[in-house]
Formats: structure tokens, sequence, C-alpha cells
């Protein structure tokens, strides 16, 4: 049976603006669905020209609403850039929510609990915030909202969860007080890592219609390694289909505000857990039909956090006033039919602590990114360590204990999600034309690196060095944003070794250590 074909199925139908507006019940404050999958890099949903990744239900809230075409996240890891979202800072302002699988501060405010405390009833599905702990802390639930988990499927593919996020937002509307508006947080696990290997094939999909980043090389490993990406991609959003069929049977998808994204980029070399363009720069669409017209794109910089103020904006709420305020800012300009976005400065902020357990002494590999209209300027921090790991780890296994004797090079860069994609570098770097792609996923990295996307999408050509004046430019711009927003990296005498205390609470690999920590 095509599993996927029969969610699909729930997603096909088109709706017009005034047809859902003419069969809404009435309503006072809109509802609100956010759907986010997990790791899904910008141009990968037919909305963007994708034909090789049909994504019906993402392409529905694009016509109905507004697609963006810059939107960018705070960090290219899960759980840093989540925290973001949740509350309108960027990495850097929110301690250890700010790095991976680490704690989440009850004094940095959830934009959720806000809701909540203005009478929306909220609730989440699959994953929310995480990896981390937040227990620790003091929160009595997960930041995103308490968990709607109870429905399982039994007969989802290998490699797919076995959540029924579909059937569990069902649950969720069930248990919906009379009249009272809701905040619903769909987090697919769906396209993290790991794919059953061949599941595109499998379901219909040609290696000739991959489109390979130019980052990767172009062999039939890693174009089979993205058709089941894309497959996983697509089961997100068929539940998102699914979701949405329910909202128009109840007479309610018009006066719902759905906004649809990803938390970071494709799990492959060179993209997720980099602040290169496919690690950072996102889908997102955002519809609702009673709130603003559709069928348009916007192409302003955007940052995923300003998802907490909009949504604030959108449900009467406000943005209050916080010990430890939200600094994003509301989308409603770029929304709104009567919106002015003639102020709207298109520049926007991304960064990176640690992201898996992948150096020695759980070391972080610490960037700081801005990103204008045109250029996308880097800085690492310590450029001396391995951006995507150490390519060397003690013992052969995943979690050694004790082990005395260093495993084998190229045993580690476990900042790069374990995959095909990964293995068939590392087997061919010595390959003349596949080498020089390994290289560029696991080699050390410039104090500075610029590029202009424009003309390099890819991240392929660092023109720090030949446009010295317009790197200083943007240097400085991104110090002064760093300095206004305290980040321990710019303002700490030490250099903001703060960063590396923050504990990890998944397991952690010990390491040789490194030449320059003697």
């Amino acid at each position: 049976m095509n599993f996927l074909r029969r969610f699909v199925t729930f997603s096909l139908i088109a709706f017009s603006v005034s047809t859902l507006a003419a069969q809404d019940k009435p309503s006072g404050r809109p509802n609100i669905l956010f759907a986010i999958s997990d790791d899904q890099s910008f141009p990968h949903a037919s909305a963007y020209g994708a034909e090789w990744v049909k994504t019906p239900a993402f392409d529905q809230i694009a016509d109905s609403g507004v697609l963006f075409t810059n939107a960018f996240a705070a960090s290219p890891g899960c759980s840093p850039s989540r925290a973001a979202i949740l509350t309108g800072r960027y990495p850097w302002m929110i301690e250890g929510a700010g790095t991976h699988a680490s704690d989440f501060p009850t004094k940095f405010v959830a934009f959720p609990d806000l809701l909540e405390k203005a009478g929306y009833f909220i609730g989440a599905t699959g994953k929310t915030w995480g990896p981390g702990n937040w227990k620790i802390s003091g929160r009595e639930r997960n930041p995103a909202g308490p968990s709607f988990d109870k429905q399982k499927l039994k007969d989802n593919p290998e490699g797919i969860s076995n959540k029924n996020y579909a059937a569990n937002f069902a649950d969720f509307l069930d248990e919906r007080p009379d009249d009272s508006p809701f905040f619903f947080w769909y987090g697919a696990t769906e396209p993290h890592r790991d794919f059953k290997r061949g599941i595109g094939l499998e379901h219909g999909k040609a290696l000739a219609d991959a489109e390979v980043p130019a980052f990767l090389p172009d062999t039939e490993e890693i174009r089979g390694d993205l058709l089941d990406y894309a497959f996983e991609i697509e089961w997100f959003d068929a539940h998102l289909g699914r979701m949405l069929k329910q909202l128009e049977a109840a007479g309610e998808l018009g006066n719902t505000l759905v906004i649809v994204t990803s938390d970071n980029g494709m799990a492959f070399p060179r993209a997720k857990a980099n602040v290169y363009e496919y690690g950072i720069h996102m889908p997102l669409a955002i519809s609702w039909p009673k709130g603003f017209s559709g069928g348009r794109t916007a192409g302003q910089v955007v940052n995923l956090i300003d998802i907490c103020p909009t949504i604030l904006e959108v449900a009467g709420v406000g943005v209050p006033e916080l010990k430890h305020p939200i600094v994003a800012r509301s989308l409603m300009p770029l929304l709104s039919d009567d919106g002015d976005a003639t102020d709207w400065k298109n520049v926007t902020f991304s960064g990176r602590e640690r992201h898996s357990s992948a150096r020695w002494n759980n070391n972080t590999y610490p960037q700081r990114a801005i990103r204008t209209e045109r250029y996308l300027l880097i800085q690492n921090f310590r450029p001396e360590r391995w951006p995507a790991g150490a390519p060397q780890k003690m013992g052969d296994g995943n979690y050694p204990k004790d082990v005395a004797e260093p495993g084998p090079m190229h045993g580690g860069y476990h900042d790069i999600d374990a995959c095909p994609s990964l293995d068939f570098l590392i087997e061919n770097r010595d390959d003349a034309e596949i080498g020089k792609f390994f290289y560029l996923a696991v080699d050390r990295r410039p104090r500075y690196e610029l590029f202009d996307i424009q003309k390099d999408p890819a991240c392929l050509n660092d023109v720090a060095e030949v446009d010295k004046d317009l790197r200083d430019q943007l240097v400085a711009e991104l110090t002064e944003q760093l300095h206004t927003n305290r980040d321990p990296r710019v303002i700490d005498e030490d250099g903001g070794e703060v960063w590396e205390s923050y504990k990890r609470f998944s397991k952690v690999r010990t390491f040789p250590k490194p030449d320059w920590a003697e």
C-alpha cells in the first residue's frame, strides 16, 4: 500500500478564499495552527518550484496567504531555533535554551503561555521544544504547550514517526471548550534523520528528478538520499493537509491563522548545523483568509523569531512588557492588505553554539551571521575548531565510555547527522572530484566568510578577502547587533566561555585533546 498517497488524498482539494469565507462560522479571535517540520531547507516545497517535492498543503497556504522567499532561522539547529521562535529572542539572548540539548530557563517567556493566559486553548503534537530538559528549570510542561500524542499509527513506514499527528489534532479539537480560540503546535519529526534508504524510489520518485545542491556531488547515492528526504517532507505535508480538512469541515479554516515553516535546514553535509544558506534559509507560508488576502509573495528578509510577536498581535494579546523582552518584529506590515512595509529593514541575524556532542570537552562551534537581501557574512569565533566536529573520537562506538585509545580517523564529524551522503563523502574523500565536497563540509574555516547569495546560493565562493570594505561594513553591523543583544561572545572579557558551561542533557562523546588546547 502507498501509505503517503493515502494521506495525501486528504490534501488535494483546493479552496477559494471566497468559498471559505462563506462556509466559516462567525467567530471572534482567530485560531492559530503552527506547523513546523524538522530539518527542511527553503527551496524544498513545490510552491517554490521544486517539482520533485510535492507539498499541496503548504502550497494551499501559500495560495490563500503569503509565501515568503527570504525567511531565516535564528539558528541552524532544532532546539535553539525553536526556543528562539517561542521567545521572540535570538539564541544568544536565552542562555542554555540558545544551544542544543540544554535547559530552557523560566525567565524567558514562551508565547503559548501568554496565549493561554489570554483565554486560548493550547496544545501540541509531535516534536515541540527539544531536545533538552525543560523540567530542570522548574517548568511544568514543554514550552510549546501540553502534549496530544495518544493516537499512534500501526503501519507507518520505516523511519517515519508512529505518531498520528492529524488524529491527535482531532483529539485536541474534541477537547477544546466551546467558543474558545485555539493555538496548536504541529511539530513533525520528519524529515529528520534517519530515512529509510530507498523509500523515495519505492514511492515512485525518480533519481533524475532530484535537484542536487551545488555543495554536494551529483551522484546516484546523493540523489537517492535526497529523494528519501523529499518523501519525509511530503509525510509532514500530508498530515498538515488532513488538519486543514478538519478545520474546513468545522467551518473554521477561514478564521485560522496557519503558519507553516521548518526549524533549520536539511540534514546533509554543509547544510544543517551551519549558518550557510541551506542551514538557515527556511520555507514559510502564512494564511488567514479572514485577516488578509492571499496569492501574494513577500521578498523581504524576515526571521522565524518574528512569528512570536505576529501571533501575539493577531491574537489581540499584543507584545507585553517583559523583563527579558521580545526583540522580534511582527510580520503584520507584510501580511496585512493595508500594511506599511516601507520602513522594513531587510537584514536579520543567526547563530549557533553547540550542536551535537562533536568535540573535545563538549566544546561548541560558535558562529554568528548577518543576512541582507544579497549578502551573507559569517563570523567563526573559534576557527581553530572543526566546524563539523572533530574527525576522530575515542573508541569505535557512538558514545564510548572510559576508552583509552582513539578510534579511526574520519570516524567523527558528529555535527553532521549520520547519513548515506556523509558515508559516501568519507568513503570517496581521496577521489579527485568527490574529495572537494568532503573537505567543503568538514575542513576548518576562516574567521570571516562572505557570500554573494544572488550569484552563489550554495555558498561556495568566499569573497571575504576580495571585498574587504563590504566585509568590514557587515562585520561592524553584526558586532553592533550582538552588543545590543548583549551576546556573551562579544561583551564578555573571556570571549563568551559561558557557552561552554551550559549542560548537555543528551549523551556526551569523548574525543582526543586537540593541539590548540595544550
